[in-house]
């Protein structure tokens, strides 16, 4: 979203802005799809779409183009395997394509669609062309869709908006800290618990929205799907248990529960007694998070953190650590 704001300040200034968009990657190039940095007229820089020496020379052109009376849309290829045609001076194997897009103050208006759409937690598709940079209220089922048959036949498509919706489920020291770290990976957070009059619910500032519900109904307020994320952590193992036992059978992206390894063996056990299945606890991750042996409301979030996004990403290659 910041990106979207510095430009949208950088048009209403009335300057010429290049967009640099990362339409095409492969292997370990340091660039990845999506990447954007902007290089306005008066050499403010922002965002990344790969760095290094790269970086450095693409900003470079689009500085001395910007200096052109018709400063020109194209694309170009960055092959990071040395001196080779198309080379980037990079060694890091890969390669990557990159849009240039020359914005004025006539895209305003295009740049403001997109900052609504993210302020609204709506969505949306950006759309790049060889002639045209454009916003729909238009729904993609993937991340991008593009196709480059050649330097004037392409298309690039990005999805705008949250796609991963975390709902976490008890609003206390941790359920803050899950908030904020969440919020700056890009989930959309929604945060419930039973407590009315909460203080650390009602001074969560990060959540994109804060919810008192009754337990027994937290499945109303939970809905299924691939981009659905479950953190559960409530104040006490009786709310944890209900709260589990009312969406285990649903299917989400990923769900888990914080707690001790002692009381989630019990908890399983009670769940098996009252006729929960061993198959359906499987797909649990308790205790959540990754094992790094943390104890800090903040520690205990970069572990659940760093779980989710594991999840999120196993089905793409790993090029990168």
């Amino acid at each position: 979203m910041i990106f979207w704001q510095k430009l949208l300040d950088k048009l209403q200034d009335n300057q010429k802005v290049y967009v640099l968009t990362v339409i095409e990657n492969f292997g370990s190039s340091p660039g990845r799809k999506g990447f954007k940095m902007l290089v306005a007229q008066d050499k403010f820089i922002f965002g990344s779409v790969g760095g290094g020496v790269m970086e450095f020379s693409l900003v470079e052109e689009a500085q001395q183009l910007l200096l052109e009376e018709n400063s020109p849309t194209f694309i170009k290829k960055q092959i990071h395997r040395g001196g080779v045609k198309n080379g980037s001076g990079m060694i890091c194997s890969g390669e990557q394509t990159v849009a240039f897009h020359c914005l004025t103050f006539q895209h305003i208006s295009v740049v403001k669609n997109v900052l609504n759409c993210l302020q609204n937690g709506e969505k949306g598709t950006l759309s790049l062309t060889p002639g045209t940079v454009s916003f729909s209220v238009k729904h993609l089922a993937n991340l991008f869709d593009y196709q480059i048959n050649s330097s004037e036949d392409w298309f690039f498509e990005e999805h705008i908006g949250f796609r991963e919706t975390l709902y976490i489920i008890g609003g206390g020291h941790v359920g803050v800290a899950v908030s904020e770290l969440f919020v700056k990976l890009g989930f959309h957070v929604i945060i419930l618990d039973n407590r009315p009059h909460l203080n650390t619910l009602e001074n969560n500032n990060f959540a994109h929205q804060k919810l008192v519900v009754d337990y027994n109904n937290i499945h109303d307020y939970v809905p299924q799907g691939n981009h659905s994320y479950v953190a559960i952590m409530t104040n006490k193992y009786t709310d944890d248990k209900l709260v589990l036992s009312k969406l285990i059978k649903n299917n989400y992206k990923f769900i888990g529960v914080l707690g001790s390894k002692s009381k989630l063996k019990m908890m399983w056990k009670t769940l098996l007694n009252e006729g929960f299945t061993q198959a359906e606890l499987k797909v649990i991750y308790a205790p959540i998070g990754l094992s790094i042996k943390s104890e800090t409301p903040e520690e205990i979030a970069v572990s659940i953190a760093a779980q989710a996004i594991q999840v999120k990403n196993k089905h793409f290659t790993n090029t990168s650590t």
